[in-house]
């Protein structure tokens, strides 16, 4: 595969059409994902390194350096959403324990957090809600955050 700059496929060192590397890429959305996600984010990445490293590679360099560092939502709020769909979807725990953090990370107060999740409820169902509820409860336990509203 050529390096040239006016390939429009995506090489280790070549361009694409948004004008910018792979490695440039990742280094944003390395740059993003630590603001974000803190050791978390780097713990998954580190985890993925040995199994599936493009896996990590493509969180980092399209996840978070291509979506989390557009412009069109602040952190916060892309957070709330994500905190949304990952209990809509259930069986991502693991996944909802990172973003939990990051929401707090990014400025989401214990208080706001519960009451996603609870709005959830109406959309997603109790069980799910519920499962989210008690990731929620480890967290805010792990951070010192409870009782919720106590703060």
């Amino acid at each position: 595969m050529s390096t040239d700059s006016t390939n429009s496929s995506s090489t280790e060192t070549g361009s694409t059409e948004t004008g910018s590397t792979r490695q440039e890429r990742f280094d944003r959305g390395l740059a993003v994902l630590t603001a974000v996600d803190g050791e978390a984010g780097q713990r998954v990445i580190d985890a993925l390194a040995d199994v599936n490293p493009e896996l990590a590679h493509q969180i980092v360099a399209w996840g978070f350096g291509e979506i989390y560092s557009r412009p069109g939502l602040e952190p916060r709020d892309r957070q709330l959403v994500t905190l949304g769909m990952l209990t809509a979807l259930g069986g991502c725990e693991p996944q909802l324990e990172v973003h939990l953090n990051a929401a707090l990370n990014v400025g989401l107060t214990p208080a706001e957090i519960t009451e996603v999740l609870l709005h959830s409820a109406g959309y997603c169902g109790f069980p799910k809600a519920l499962n989210a509820t008690f990731v929620a409860k480890k967290v805010f336990g792990e951070r010192g955050l409870l009782p919720v509203g106590a703060q």
